[in-house]
């Protein structure tokens, strides 16, 4: 690629945590630039915005709308390549379907929609316009998740029998969405997060997580729901029981009142002849556990790693790398298979390995499910996506 590619941003103001996660992670590799945005529906904070980040007055914009209809406006060589949308879940369908409408590629922030239906809808709008999706499913862009993914597919494991994954925070221990807390007022609202908080906002991450690894898809769930802290809307703990298409079990355990966590996502995936373990409080190490032999500690930036793992890194063993280099993967693989379009070579197989529109709708599903499940009594829920 002879340029980089010219990136717009819808949400993510002043103050917003996630906005400056995702700048912070395109910016990273130097292939990307962002060069407008629409960072808030307030006009004056956008352009606040706008101003700290040292973007021309006439490219910071007052809607998604008018950047989406004003950036289509310029000329190719100036114009954005595409939007990344860090809104909060109930604005993520219109602004991306908008921008696809109008020939631009999209990131979105997860989980991909406010539900369902409108995956499904916006899964039609990506295969009408052709436009190139990406979902920011962070975990899954560590190296050492690619590894273990990889550890899985090549069948070192053997037969998948069983999936553990887990994700604690305490952060919302308290009734902090009655406070002058944004991040919890939003993502607590049933009108702003759709109808699971807990559930909805890192379940998610457990799932995709436990699907990516394992290799395999979830047919059947049964979970158990709670609403821990009182007067709280939503979901803030919660337990799956998991079965997969291939007759292996699993559990998902999420809470977001797990009093002294933090965000220590972990996974455990058993085979008939092994297994494997990663947790993101030491993400450099997959530890690979054998039926007749001694465990192994594989760790990033080594030689023995496979091509995707390797890919995903960028320091030699022994340098940390973490979340927002995760991200960052996820940034670079999305702009390396725009960048191959534009100019009509075919990308590496490890530049497509980024989370999409079908890790979106089965995302949205898990949700419904999980919920559905929740309050019925039968508690087993089929799981047709």
């Amino acid at each position: 690629m002879k340029r980089k590619l010219r990136m717009g941003m819808i949400g993510g103001g002043s103050g917003a945590f996630i906005g400056a996660v995702h700048r912070i992670a395109a910016l990273m590799d130097g292939g990307i630039e962002i060069v407008c945005g629409a960072f808030s529906s307030d006009p004056q904070r956008s352009r606040d915005s706008g101003e700290h980040l040292f973007l021309a007055p006439d490219r910071v914009y007052g809607s998604y709308q008018e950047m989406i209809e004003k950036e289509k406006a310029l000329p190719a060589e100036k114009r954005m390549d595409f939007v990344s949308i860090v809104t909060p879940n109930h604005l993520h369908f219109a602004p991306a379907k908008l921008a696809m409408e109008h020939g631009f590629h999209v990131v979105l922030d997860k989980p991909v929609t406010f539900n369902l239906q409108e995956a499904r809808e916006l899964e039609e709008v990506i295969k009408k316009t052709g436009k190139i999706f990406c979902l920011t499913h962070t975990y899954t862009g560590y190296p050492m998740i690619k590894e273990a993914r990889q550890q899985v597919a090549s069948g070192k494991l053997g037969a998948i029998r069983k999936v553990y994954v887990e994700y604690p925070q305490g952060w919302l221990s308290s009734f902090l969405e009655g406070s002058d807390n944004k991040q919890a007022a939003w993502r607590t609202d049933p009108a702003r997060s759709g109808i699971a908080g807990c559930m909805g906002d890192i379940g998610t991450h457990a799932f995709n997580m436990a699907e990516y690894v394992s290799g395999q898809r979830v047919t059947r769930l049964c979970a158990d729901l709670n609403t821990v802290v009182e007067g709280r809307m939503l979901d803030d703990d919660g337990a799956v029981l998991l079965k997969f298409g291939n007759g292996a079990s699993g559990v998902l355990f999420a809470s977001q009142v797990a009093a002294g966590e933090e965000n220590n996502v972990k996974i455990r995936v058993y085979g008939n002849k092994g297994g494997l373990e990663w947790k993101q409080e030491d993400a450099n190490s997959l530890i690979l556990k054998w039926l007749d032999k001694p465990a192994e500690l594989l760790r990033a930036g080594t030689g023995y790693l496979s091509s995707y793992a390797s890919h995903n890194s960028r320091t030699p063993a022994g340098h940390p790398e973490g979340y927002l280099e995760a991200f960052a993967n996820l940034y670079r693989n999305f702009a390396l298979t725009v960048s191959a379009e534009i100019e009509g070579v075919p990308p590496k197989p490890e530049w497509l390995d980024f989370p999409g529109i079908t890790d979106g709708i089965r995302g949205m599903a898990f949700i419904e499910s999980v919920v559905a499940s929740g309050k019925s009594a039968s508690k087993w829920t089929e799981f047709n996506v």
